[in-house]
């Protein structure tokens, strides 16, 4: 092989490498500031959501806004892995359940992604550990769909703002249930 050869052999691995960290990178700025994955565990979110499905979290959403009432978010857990929840209470709002009805501000709220089947048990927010009348500022109060088997803001308390990873919105996998979360 003569000494052109060699060299030009030597720059097309030198634009292979360049190309392939280029790719890495991309995909770790993407990852770590866009978009991530995450994997369901556990019943909490049926019927919504089923154990071992696949999603994408948008992570830019809470960047630029704050959460919308019933958005499905993942949040750093309290010495856990992270959770998957359903917003329902935003910031400076009374939450209640009374006889399986939500009640925000006093006012009763459709949940429509309930089936007939979730049972509620009956709390206010100022009965919950933390006491409050009202959710904090830069919280929110999230809940499981399925309420019976659910960890959540009941026991764990309110959701910083800060531990928000971002809105769930895209079931991948399995094919058979792909869709955008409602």
């Amino acid at each position: 092989m003569t000494e052109k050869e060699q060299k030009k052999k030597k720059n097309e691995w030198l634009e292979w490498i360049k190309a392939i960290l280029l790719a890495v990178g991309f995909v770790f700025l993407v990852r770590m500031f866009l978009f991530a994955p995450i994997v369901v565990e556990g019943p909490s979110m049926l019927p919504t959501l089923h154990d071992r499905d696949q999603m994408i979290v948008n992570k830019i959403n809470y960047t630029l806004g704050e959460p919308d009432r019933f958005d499905i978010v993942v949040f750093h857990a309290p010495e856990q892995n992270d959770f998957i929840k359903r917003v329902i209470g935003l910031p400076g709002e009374h939450v209640a359940v009374r006889d399986n009805v939500l009640y925000i501000d006093g006012e009763p709220v459709d949940e429509p992604f309930l089936n007939d089947q979730v049972f509620t048990n009956d709390f206010e927010l100022e009965e919950l550990e933390e006491g409050y009348e009202v959710v904090p500022e830069d919280s929110v109060f999230v809940l499981g769909d399925n309420r019976s088997n659910s960890t959540d803001s009941r026991i764990i308390g309110v959701v910083p703002m800060d531990e928000v990873v971002g809105e769930a919105s895209l079931v991948y996998w399995p094919l058979n249930r792909i869709h955008f979360s409602e």
